[in-house]
Parts: C-alpha cells; sequence; structure tokens
C-alpha cells in the first residue's frame, strides 16, 4: 500500500513540476513575442542655411549627400525659413570640425551645433511621453504645405514618405532608420483601435504583404504622409475606403 502512495505521490509531483515548466515558457514566450522598441538618440548636428526659397534647402541638402556622403534633411523652421541639419556625431568637437572643414571649403557659411539636450526626446524625462508624442504631431504638421522633394529639386520629382517620417523623428531626437520596411522592423506592433499620436501607420499594396508606405499617426483617425498620388505632404483618414484596403499595421517607438 505504502509502495503505490509512493508512486502516487511521485506521479502528482510529476504533474506539478510539467505544469511550472510549461507556464515558465509561457512567460518566456510572452516577454518576448513583444519588445520595447529602441531607437538611437541623434548625437551632435549641424545646422546651416536659413533659405526662402526650398530649392535652395533642397540643392545644399542633395549636394551634403551626394559628394560628402553626410545624412541630411532640410525643414521649415519657426521662423519661416528652410533650414538643413546634417550629420550625427558622438562629441561636439567632431561636429565643430566637420562644419568648420565644410566653410572652407564653401559648401556653407554660418552654422549652429544642435545638441542632444535641445530635441523633445531629451525632455521627455521632465515632461512624459505625451509630450514627446505632441511634439512630434506638431513636427509633422510644419510639413503640411511644404515642398518636400527628397531626392528631387523640383515639384515634378515627387516625395519619399520614408523620408518625411525619419526626418520628423529625427528632428525630435529619434534616429529612426532611412527605409519604411526598416522603420517597420524598428518598431513595436500596436493594434489599429490603440494608436497614438506620433505613432507609424504601414500600408501595402492589395497583392502582397510587403511595406509600401508609411505615414505619421495625428489623432482622431487621421494621419499626415508624404502622399505619392497628389505628390504633397497632406492629411488623410484611416478609415476612408483606399487606406483601410490598403492598411498593414501600425507601429510604435516611444
Amino acid at each position: 500500500m505504502k509502495k503505490y502512495r509512493l508512486i502516487f505521490c511521485l506521479f502528482l509531483l510529476f504533474i506539478f513540476v510539467l505544469s511550472c515548466s510549461s507556464k515558465a515558457h509561457h512567460r518566456r514566450f510572452v516577454s518576448t513575442s513583444r519588445h520595447k522598441p529602441v531607437l538611437n538618440l541623434m548625437g551632435y548636428t549641424i545646422q546651416a542655411g536659413a533659405f526662402k526659397n526650398v530649392g535652395n534647402a533642397v540643392r545644399l541638402t542633395e549636394k551634403l549627400k551626394t559628394n560628402y556622403d553626410l545624412d541630411a534633411t532640410y525643414f521649415l523652421a519657426a521662423d519661416k525659413f528652410f533650414k538643413v541639419r546634417f550629420g550625427n556625431f558622438k562629441t561636439k568637437n567632431l561636429a565643430k570640425k566637420r562644419a568648420q572643414s565644410l566653410v572652407k571649403l564653401n559648401v556653407i557659411e554660418e552654422f549652429y551645433i544642435v545638441r542632444p539636450e535641445d530635441y523633445s526626446v531629451a525632455r521627455q524625462r521632465q515632461y512624459g511621453t505625451d509630450y514627446l508624442r505632441k511634439s512630434l504631431v506638431k513636427t509633422a504638421k510644419d510639413f503640411l504645405g511644404v515642398p518636400y522633394l527628397w531626392g528631387g529639386s523640383s515639384p515634378d520629382d515627387g516625395f519619399d514618405c520614408s523620408g518625411l517620417t525619419m526626418t520628423v523623428y529625427q528632428l525630435n531626437g529619434l534616429d529612426l532608420p532611412r527605409n519604411s520596411r526598416r522603420q517597420f522592423d524598428a518598431g513595436d506592433y500596436i493594434s489599429k483601435d490603440n494608436l497614438e499620436e506620433g505613432d507609424l501607420v504601414f500600408f501595402s499594396e492589395k497583392w502582397n504583404n510587403r511595406v509600401s508606405h508609411v505615414g505619421i499617426y495625428i489623432g482622431n483617425d487621421k494621419f499626415i504622409h508624404a502622399s505619392s498620388h497628389g505628390k504633397n505632404i497632406r492629411i488623410d483618414n484611416l478609415s476612408s475606403d483606399y487606406f483601410t484596403s490598403h492598411y498593414m499595421s501600425g507601429r510604435t517607438y516611444l
């Protein structure tokens, strides 16, 4: 009788261990199935130019990228001048030396070093994530009506959706990848019902499941994007027939 009791106890112990192991495995699976997205922070960046004509900002941007292998972008600043930011340096001294070398080559005239603490992301700890999200939306809205000519010098060249999202994030201190598919991979999945301001929304063509377009969610079922159809930066509704049928996924980075 004691022998059977021992066997029964060992059997219960085996079931208990197996159950705990299964739960532990499930916990491991849950914890790794979603990751906290981590974007690199922008370092020291060079800002140059103050152009009334967007074409001048575009030409400087392209020159820095093509001739000097510098990651550059342009934007409309609060003073209504188009300005160019480029580079991503670990120290202020490295950024200053690079800028001074470009002055000597007559590529730029004057410059300003943007510090990491100047970005909105640096104030996130003090003011909270909502502050950063609203800053991303404000930056995106500043591009409305701006002829955003990524990789081109005339409106006929069209726009690049992922160039817009990258620029908006970089201007707030987050080094978002350049390519839309890499942007998709860098973020964490967020359901359509749980989208928040500053999240990115991705779209695909009907015949495949690959990323073909990206925009910045601004709340109330709306997003800002560089539309290849209208060739301008605009606000559209996620619930419209076209974007509903092409919607792929949302991604968050905060």
